[in-house]
């Protein structure tokens, strides 16, 4: 079962503040990053768009600590 405070991918917290009713008003981390679209296409089709990835399996980590991706 896909919900939407949990990654697809992994089944961890996205941190997604769209999801969270309480920061729903927020920007979410994933507004200040680009997601590699093979990272997305690599989802099974049942899983996409479905919830948010978390940073590790969106593969962000190093842009969301201010670093360039390698």
């Amino acid at each position: 079962m896909t919900t939407a405070t949990l990654c697809p991918a992994c089944g961890a917290r996205n941190d997604c503040t769209l999801a969270d009713p309480r920061t729903a008003d927020q920007t979410c981390w994933c507004y200040s990053v680009t997601i590699d679209p093979a990272v997305l296409e690599a989802l099974p089709d049942a899983l996409r768009n479905q919830a948010c990835l978390c940073p590790r399996c969106a593969q962000v980590d190093a842009q969301l600590r201010g670093a360039e991706p390698l």
